[in-house]
């Protein structure tokens, strides 16, 4: 029988999968290491799991002992999963721009997860490093991680991740990619590939709000360069001891924006449900393909999965509100036309009078309006199958052959959200602008949108 001996021996010898549809305007041969088979769903079980058995080796953690970690979520995942087969006690401080899910998730394998604000220094008191490093003074029997300064965490890379590269590419590899954070996979991993192969590039993609890049461009540590940003699991306001910035080549950094973004269309156009920090490092390498030869084998680390990021990245609200998707609205179809007023008709008017006026505007539906206000509508459709039973209708006051009024909508809807309205008993809504001036936004109109 083949089988694991438990689920800590299922960590590594994750895929290398060939990119297509993302990478296209790329020269080059293009590989992401998919970290996501991992049982912890991202690269950090591998360093997690290493730095419990060092801590264990030096006496750090012992038996009935409690794991200490601030952590953006993958690390604590994987901490939790050693911990559950080892036995040990987890309490994980985390920061309020995490996703959700991932609170949960540590939760649904038995650690205490503590939220802290995200837009304090790192030595403020309430930081989820300084709360972490408190509480392991404070708890009995327990040993503080510190993913960011323990080099265990670069070590685990160094004899796992980069002999997997090596040896999956038969040592083709020319450039490693990898949005960084604690500096452990990329120093690792680069390190062991570089002394392979001096010539390999090491690139890391770095966030607009870290102070990485300017560091290890400069040697500057610049405060100036720290503010808010939305991207997790990279970037940094500090610089872990884990990195070796000579392994490096070069920082690029990548915009909250492009990294979302991207990591959807790698879910949507290759099949990979990834997590933010994948779509930032395939951003970066797109920003940097004048420097890629069509010889180049480029691998690419995809961190972690995309239910991770369900709530945010893959919610199209939550992109809506950041102005992270280029989302049509109503809007855009009206300020898209002639400033054309209007075409409405009164109840009372006969059948005759409105197609009348379908035929003189070339439209296809009309509002009808009594005292200023939408009582009904009638439909080029929706009369051509009535006049066909009963030609006498023509004759008759619209009144009798309207249907109910079309909906209002906001300016502010976007198109794809119109087909909760626009279907085939009704053909239209209406909106109104600024000045209350009404408009029509028929499927045709929604049609032409999505085509241009």
């Amino acid at each position: 029988m083949k089988y694991c001996e438990n689920i800590l021996e299922t960590i590594g010898h994750t895929p290398l999968v060939k990119l297509h549809r993302v990478t296209a305007e790329l020269p080059c041969t293009v590989l992401a290491k998919v970290e996501f088979f991992n049982p912890g769903n991202s690269i950090k079980d591998r360093m997690a799991l290493k730095m419990v058995e060092e801590a264990e080796k030096k006496g750090y953690l012992k038996p009935g002992g409690t794991i200490i970690e601030g952590t953006s979520g993958n690390t604590g995942m994987g901490l939790a999963l050693a911990a559950v087969i080892k036995g040990y006690k987890c309490i994980f401080t985390t920061t309020d721009k995490q996703s959700k899910e991932k609170v949960d998730i540590l939760k649904a394998v038995g650690a205490e997860v503590i939220v802290c604000p995200t837009n304090v220094l790192p030595d403020d008191p309430k930081s989820y490093y300084s709360v972490s490093r408190r509480l392991s003074t404070e708890v009995p029997n327990s040993f503080y991680v510190n993913q960011y300064d323990n080099l265990a965490n670069r070590d685990a890379h160094y004899e796992q991740t980069g002999p997997e590269i090596w040896e999956q590419t038969g040592g083709k590899i020319t450039h490693l990619v990898v949005a960084t954070g604690t500096g452990g996979t990329i120093t690792g991993t680069g390190k062991f590939l570089k002394e392979k192969n001096p010539d390999i590039q090491v690139w890391a993609i770095d966030s607009y709000g870290s102070l990485l890049k300017k560091f290890f461009e400069t040697g500057e540590l610049d405060m100036n360069e720290v503010y808010p940003y939305i991207t997790e699991g990279i970037g940094e306001d500090f610089v872990p001891q884990n990195y070796d910035m000579s392994v490096i080549d070069h920082f690029e950094k990548v915009t909250d924006k492009d990294g979302a973004v991207m990591a959807r269309r790698i879910a949507k156009e290759e099949g990979i449900f990834v997590g933010y920090s994948a779509g930032s490092a395939i951003a970066g390498l797109v920003q940097l393909k004048s420097r890629l030869k069509p010889d180049a084998v480029v691998v690419v680390i995809f961190h972690d999965h995309g239910s991770r990021y369900v709530g945010k990245v893959y919610n199209d609200q939550w992109m809506m509100e950041r102005g992270f998707l280029d989302v049509k609205t109503v809007k855009d179809i009206v300020n898209s036309r002639r400033n054309l007023p209007l075409v409405t008709i009164a109840p009372d008017e006969k059948v005759t009078g409105a197609i009348a006026k379908m035929k003189k505007f070339d439209i296809e539906h009309l509002p009808v309006i009594k005292d200023d206000k939408f009582v009904g509508a009638i439909s080029e459709g929706g009369l051509f199958s009535k006049l066909i039973d009963q030609p006498d209708l023509k004759e008759a006051a619209v009144e009798t052959v309207m249907h109910k009024a079309f909906p209002v909508v906001s300016m502010e809807t976007p198109i794809e959200k119109l087909s909760v309205y626009i279907n085939k008993e009704n053909g239209a809504v209406l909106t109104h602008d600024e000045s209350g001036n009404y408009h029509i936004v028929t499927k045709y109109d929604i049609i032409q949108a999505l085509g241009s």
